[in-house]
């Protein structure tokens, strides 16, 4: 069956990405989206996560995740 965790990571970061750029209030910046990568750079499992940082500098961590 397909897995659509790249196209709601990639959506997701999109998002906030655009938020930010239009100068929002709350957040200040999201980092590219990060797979769940082997040390020889294979995929282990089909997580994305990407870190979201506010105007105070506090940072959080989003993750999509096939359950």
């Amino acid at each position: 069956m397909l897995a659509f965790c790249d196209y709601i990571a990639f959506r997701t970061q999109k998002f906030f990405g655009e938020i930010t750029k239009q100068g929002d209030t709350y957040l200040k910046d999201v980092s590219k989206v990060e797979y769940d990568l082997s040390e020889t750079g294979s995929f282990v499992s089909t997580k994305k996560t990407m870190i979201v940082t506010d105007h105070s500098g506090k940072k959080y961590r989003l993750t999509v995740e096939e359950v």
